[in-house]
């Protein structure tokens, strides 16, 4: 048996070893063969540091082209790769950490004091990895575990083995693990890459964190598959993007680029004239954004659908008509139905309903949640969503909603009740209810609706202030609102629709 993964990613296929694979900012620049021999040495190191197959790695360092080294040598080394944002704090890492009993916690070094408490709780290994810089810098102490030669006999790993466990939020606040195999990555990959035409002459601009679906396993992936190319960036700058531009083909973003990149004057036909292919994803594009950058850049925008359990779902097509406001037809090999939130029925087209996919991409559960598992995966392979949407005449799929009150905001998932429990533990605070709105620039703002004690001081940063330590920066709330009470229904339900409705223009400018 092969290394399943590694296989459909190209890893070790010597005919495309000169080709390039990534151009960094720093200016150096890896080849094919480079990728094979430095994610050997990480698998080495990896090995050697008693990564057993199926041993869980968690990492969270800041983006770099050796962490993505680290993840490939990972999967040759038939770990099971667990990304953590990078704004994730400790008092969140614990909770990871300790659910996931990792043989190993890689983390920046200046998190290591923070995080060393935590590992050893669980009894994790922790090695730090710092982001290379010529001249100097804590690098980190994995690379001392890095030997020097190449040469790596990848751990053998079926389909249904373990690739990666991404952590999403859960509605309780308790984050679930949702566990990725070799298939569900190397399926999804493959048919991205045919179903985007991405080819050997595609270069494409890497502008996204490589902590989640969409930067390390959608943009990566694919390029690996197809034998494409990245400019890789650290991270997502106006400038350099515009710039890359000229000689790339291809562009993954949340929205927040797009809307970002609208206010380039740089921003026109001439500079997206090599360009084909541009890509937006993990957050809802706004119509009136797909609008006005294809008249800005005469692409029309390229909008699909995917999820932390089940990677890509759906896309607009490559020839045919990318319709602002849905996200296409599901991929090729996914089913996707909708159906009555009750009674689990189909629903007819133009109906709305939950989202129910099914598929080779879709998960094998969450860690350690055989009950919660249960609840959202039915034995017959159907994921249950929790999206609201239908699907229209034309077959095109629209997210009309989402249950249990998901925020998303820049591309990331926020759920209030980890927010309002937040808050509610607060000094003066009677209740809170956390709510997203529509914000031009990250699709949906987060805010906290808080009845305060009678004597307490409405004050928004005796509310902010206390999250800073508590919660990731794009979880804490844009905007506090104080209210006497909160609307409730007659079975004393809070209203969060009522609240949206209420301050949807909160974050509109002034008219």
């Amino acid at each position: 048996m092969t290394n399943h993964l590694a296989g459909i990613l190209g890893i070790g296929d010597t005919a495309r070893h000169a080709r390039p694979f990534a151009r960094i900012e720093d200016g150096r620049s890896l080849s094919y063969g480079d990728v094979e021999a430095q994610s050997a040495r990480f698998a080495a190191a990896l090995v050697g540091l008693g990564v057993r197959p199926g041993d869980r790695v968690a990492v969270q360092v800041e983006k770099s082209i050796e962490a993505l080294m680290l993840y490939l040598g990972c999967i040759r080394a038939g770990g099971v790769f667990l990304p953590l944002n990078t704004a994730y704090t400790p008092a969140e890492l614990g909770y990871f950490i300790g659910d996931a009993e990792p043989a190993l916690v890689v983390c920046d070094p200046a998190r290591a004091a923070a995080l060393r408490p935590h590992a050893q709780t669980a009894g994790s290994r922790l090695e730090t990895m710092g982001v290379w810089a010529a001249g100097g810098g804590d690098h980190g102490s994995i690379f001392a575990h890095l030997p020097e030669g190449a040469a790596f006999s990848d751990v053998a790993r079926g389909p249904e083995d373990l690739a990666a466990i991404l952590y999403t939020s859960g509605t309780t606040g308790q984050s679930k693990g949702a566990m990725l195999s070799h298939e569900n990555l190397g399926s999804n990959a493959a048919v991205l890459a045919e179903h985007w035409r991405f080819t050997t002459e595609d270069v494409l601009i890497h502008a996204l964190p490589i902590y989640h679906t969409h930067g390390l396993f959608v943009a990566t992936n694919t390029t690996l598959v197809a034998g494409s190319s990245l400019l890789f960036m650290q991270k997502f700058d106006t400038g350099a993007v515009l710039t890359a531009m000229g000689e790339a083909t291809a562009l993954m973003g949340v929205p927040t680029f797009y809307t970002r990149l609208l206010g380039e004057a740089g921003l026109t036909p001439e500079r997206c004239r090599g360009m084909r292919l541009f890509v937006a994803g993990s957050a809802p594009l706004l119509a009136e954004t797909h609008r006005q950058w294809e008249t800005r850049t005469g692409h029309a925008i390229l909008e699909r659908y995917g999820m932390t359990e089940c990677s890509m779902i759906t896309s607009n097509p490559y020839d045919g008509a990318r319709r602002a406001g849905t996200v296409g037809h599901p991929l090729p090999g996914v089913s996707l139905k909708v159906t009555h939130e009750e009674t689990g029925a189909d629903m007819a087209r133009g109906e709305i309903g939950m989202i129910r996919v099914k598929g080779p991409n879709v998960f094998r559960g969450y860690w350690r949640m055989p009950e919660k598992t249960a609840e959202e995966l039915s034995s017959d392979g159907w994921f249950i969503t929790g999206d609201l949407g239908m699907i229209d005449d034309e077959g095109y799929v629209v997210i009309v909603g989402r249950g249990k009150d998901l925020i998303i905001s820049g591309g990331f998932n926020v759920y209030p009740k980890e927010v309002e429990g937040e808050i509610d533990r607060l000094p003066g605070i009677v209740e809170s209810a956390v709510i997203g709105v529509p914000h031009p620039d990250f699709g949906e703002g987060v805010v906290a609706v808080v009845v305060p004690e009678a004597e307490a001081r409405r004050e928004q940063n005796r509310v902010l202030e206390p999250l800073c330590e508590r919660l990731a920066k794009f979880k804490q709330p844009k905007r506090v609102v104080f209210v006497d009470a909160l609307p409730r229904n007659a079975m004393g339900k809070v209203q969060k629709k009522d609240l949206r409705e209420a301050y949807a223009d909160l974050f509109q400018p002034a008219l």
